[in-house]
């Protein structure tokens, strides 16, 4: 259903081509994707991606699932599977079949993002000193904590001004987009806002799985920043919110197709004791499905 919505809202901008396998009469996997010319893509309008599998496939499922897959798309035309691995931090159960399944198929790494995750079961780094130095002032304002339903006073006053000033760019959705993705997910979507005197000093736009609380948008009053309304929320965040999560990711920090990053944003993530997790990108040619045939011996 989550991934079926968000392909749905995704249909004025990409030609779907999502699939499912079966085994005999029983869902087993499915790739949301969508096609361009003989190129199908992990589906260009999710975050993440792949092949998504039951708990219990076992290897030689997902080898079948992976080879039928790509004899499918060869059978249609498609040259190339564009494929995003879904970070470790989204999966619930250890499975690098797939993997396995890139290195037999010659798979090539076209791109690999790093996402700034805080492991909180794990917290090898806690905050810097400058984040204790902030919350510590947070706290000793009068500062507000709210999750609120509007996105409109985040959006307009804080995050489209700060990212078209500092970027020149806008986020993926727009204020109307958010707001009816919400109404449709509203346990996986939520606005958490701070207020200093009954003013929208800053605020975060989760979105949130099984086990990862995912910071989707973050910005904050330049004026204000010195009275740590962010350092408040995140306090918030991990400690109260979303505590029986496992993750809170804040996102990645790259430019230029991941060539670049951004030092000082992923000077400031790392501030709150987070750690790089890998995002990659692959591209798979269709025929190497025959490369699957003679694995198990």
């Amino acid at each position: 259903m989550f991934f079926r919505d968000f392909m749905e809202y995704h249909q004025d901008r990409f030609e779907d081509y999502s699939l499912m396998l079966y085994k005999e009469d029983l869902l087993i996997a499915l790739l949301p994707a969508n096609r361009a010319n003989d190129l199908v893509f992990s589906h260009q309008g999710l975050s993440y991606g792949g092949l998504l599998l039951t708990s219990d496939s076992k290897f030689s499922d997902v080898l079948e699932c992976f080879k039928v897959l790509l004899e499918h798309l060869k059978s249609h035309d498609v040259t190339v599977l564009k494929l995003k691995r879904l970070p470790r931090i989204y999966e619930q159960s250890l499975c690098d079949d797939i993997d396995y399944l890139l290195f037999k198929t010659k798979a090539q790494l076209d791109r690999r993002d790093i996402a700034m995750v805080i492991d909180v079961n794990n917290r090898i780094n806690g905050l810097s000193s400058n984040r204790k130095r902030n919350l510590k002032k947070a706290k000793s304002h009068p500062i507000e904590i709210r999750e609120v339903v509007q996105f409109d006073a985040f959006f307009n006053e804080l995050l489209l001004p700060n990212l078209q000033q500092r970027y020149n760019t806008l986020p993926t959705h727009t204020v109307e987009e958010i707001t009816v993705l919400q109404s449709r997910f509203p346990k996986h979507i939520k606005q958490f806002n701070a207020y200093f005197e009954e003013q929208l000093i800053a605020g975060v736009t989760v979105f949130s799985s099984q086990t990862v609380a995912h910071a989707q948008y973050i910005s904050t009053i330049n004026t204000h920043s010195h009275l740590g309304g962010l350092d408040a929320i995140f306090d918030y965040l991990i400690n109260v919110a979303f505590k029986d999560k496992r993750y809170v990711s804040f996102g990645i920090s790259n430019e230029n197709n991941g060539e670049q990053i951004n030092q000082g944003l992923l000077s400031w993530k790392e501030s709150f004791g987070a750690h790089a997790v890998a995002h990659d990108f692959y591209s798979i040619s269709t025929e190497n499905y025959k490369m699957l045939e003679e694995v198990m011996i």
